[in-house]
């Protein structure tokens, strides 16, 4: 008897939308982080600090130079589109990992030019973690959000060039929750990742076979520290307690009660004989390891605790000092004092770093005014300023005492003008974003928009005049000069200005491209901006002139006055 087929329903076809978003940027390079920093390295040999976090990007700190009173700003290493999660040194502190909430790892130069080598794009969601080891061959492990962890070989990765850019990867299965940490033994013998499933999970990663789950943590797994040989761990919770664990009898072999919120960082001696802890409580301890009741307090920080570097420097390496990474934009170093002698967990042994590198504040909130070009912001700092979305840039700084209420009142119009882009504020400066929706319904008068010299009954198109100044120096852009155009007399924006553009669906948002309105001119950027903006974009920048058949979906409602009750349509229009 033949069995009758089962029909199979049409595969559903994935909506993808294009987004064009910039920054506004006071200054060409950002030399101070804005808001958290989430992750530290530390190379000894040129004594240069790494630091990454909610601005996007990763900066390089001369301590040396810092010792001697002056600026130690080096560079800026600027790719990533958001949060920048974990960083890791590699192949001897020339090459450095990152990990980003833009799903992206990618692997730097930091020894030369500060170039970014190449970008994996394997994971699907935020990208959380990473782990190094550095035997039997460098490899690097990415985890995050998404449930998968990969493995990456160092060598292949820093080999990688635009001609010759296949990469080849290993991943480690079982995993059933995010994971938040993730850690590999010096011998790369041993994986560990904790996730919210609030279970330590333990492969070889030579293999990638699971060896084992410890069981004991309450809450999510936030920091992993483990041994040179890989039998013992230690695992830092939001339950606030920090577990020591034998992998070989695969059970909980002691705790640490010392901390009142969640542990966030571990960092321990090369010996694994001493633990540094710190977390959402703001407080550093020291706990020795032969005896996990009794912690020094060491230092008090002015916020939650992320990451702690543990460093040796000083004459003969004897001094150790501690870097902490906090939910403040300043990096503070702290000296550890070497007696073990009066355990206290109450009175901060240290009461000040010896060195602290400055932040600057970040972007709070904001307002689009409604003239729909100016927007109103508010810093960590308290500070108000006011900026142009055309131009971008900013236009001011408004009186201390002044509220964002205030400038709204005062700068009420009669006219009303639609919203034509949105505004985020997650790396701590304003990112406009543009939408093929709504970026072209701002249709305003040229005299009203500051536009002296055109007609007074011309009109003008804010996105489409952004459009045309975010890839003026584009090689492929319209050139020719129509005066009567909606799409002329735009405005020439800051060379600096960032431009990302990202590719997003239902449940996914990615980046495709960043660039710069300087580097959208050189050969390599406009080639592949040429590859990757949409129709709506081109047919500006290009054609200077509008796409067709911009659909606009509405709906009509009867008013509350009639009677008759009528079903909802919706309508589209072209």
């Amino acid at each position: 008897m033949q069995q009758q087929q089962q029909q199979q329903p049409p595969p559903t076809t994935i909506k993808k939308k294009t987004q064009i978003s910039f920054l506004i940027r006071n200054s060409p390079i950002e030399t101070k982080h804005r808001g958290f920093i989430n992750s530290l390295q530390y190379d000894c040999s040129s004594m240069h600090l790494f630091s990454a976090g909610s601005d996007s990007v990763i900066r390089q700190w001369d301590i040396l130079a810092k010792q001697g009173l002056n600026d130690p700003f080096l560079r800026c290493l600027e790719h990533h589109c958001d949060w920048v999660n974990d960083i890791v040194l590699c192949s001897g502190g020339s090459r450095l990992i990152s990990a980003s909430s833009d799903t992206t790892v990618k692997v730097w130069d930091v020894r030369k030019k500060g170039t970014c080598l190449s970008t994996l794009k394997t994971h699907k969601d935020c990208v959380r973690c990473l782990a190094y080891s550095r035997e039997p061959s460098e490899t690097v492990a990415s985890a995050g959000l998404d449930k998968c962890i990969y493995l990456w070989d160092v060598n292949t990765l820093t080999k990688v060039t635009a001609t010759n850019n296949t990469v080849t990867t290993s991943s480690l299965r079982g995993t059933k929750n995010s994971i938040y940490s993730l850690a590999m033994n010096e011998l790369g013998t041993v994986i560990i990742a904790g996730s919210t499933e609030n279970i330590l999970r333990v492969w070889d990663p030579r293999t990638c076979q699971k060896i084992v789950k410890l069981r004991g943590h309450t809450e999510n797994i936030r920091a992993i520290a483990v041994n040179r040989e890989g039998t013992m761990c230690l695992s830092g919770s939001s339950d606030g307690t920090i577990r020591l664990w034998s992998i070989g009898q695969q059970r909980c072999i002691g705790a640490v009660r010392c901390h009142s919120d969640s542990v966030w960082a571990l960092q321990t001696d090369s010996n694994f004989s001493t633990i540094y802890s710190g977390g959402r409580d703001r407080r550093v301890f020291r706990t020795p390891m032969r005896n996990l009741g009794t912690s020094d307090l060491l230092f008090i920080e002015q916020k939650p605790i992320q990451k702690l570097i543990l460093v040796n420097d000083g004459e003969q390496q004897q001094q150790k000092h501690l870097w902490a990474a906090t939910w403040d934009s300043s990096i503070n170093r702290w000296p550890i004092p070497i007696d073990f002698h009066g355990f206290d967990n109450t009175t901060p042994k240290v009461r000040q770093p010896d060195m602290t590198i400055g932040g600057a504040p970040s972007i709070r909130k904001y307002a689009v005014l409604n003239d729909r070009r100016q927007i109103v912001s508010k810093d960590s700092n308290g500070n108000l300023e006011l900026w142009d979305a055309l131009q971008a840039k900013k236009l001011k700084n408004l009186p201390q005492g002044t509220s964002i209420e205030d400038v709204i009142r005062e700068n009420v119009r009669k006219s009303w003008i639609p919203s034509w882009f949105s505004v985020e504020t997650k790396c701590g400066v304003l990112e406009i974003t543009l939408d093929e929706s709504d970026v072209f319904s701002a249709w305003v008068s040229a005299r009203d928009a500051g536009f002296a010299d055109k007609p007074s009954d011309a009109k003008v198109n804010f996105g489409g005049l952004l459009l045309r100044s975010l890839f003026e120096r584009w090689p492929y852009s319209y050139q020719g000069d129509d005066g009567d155009s909606p799409l002329q007399g735009f405005y020439s924006l800051p060379l600096h200005t960032p431009i990302i553009i990202r590719q997003s669906t239902d449940d996914l948002v990615r980046p495709l491209f960043r660039t710069s309105v300087r580097d959208a001119a050189s050969q390599s950027d406009s080639a592949m901006l040429k590859d990757v903006l949409p129709v709506w974009v081109l047919q500006v920048v290009e054609s200077n002139h509008f796409p067709k058949f911009n659909k606009i979906p509405f709906y009509l409602q009867p008013h509350g006055s009639f009677i008759p009750k009528f079903q909802i349509k919706k309508f589209v229009v072209f």
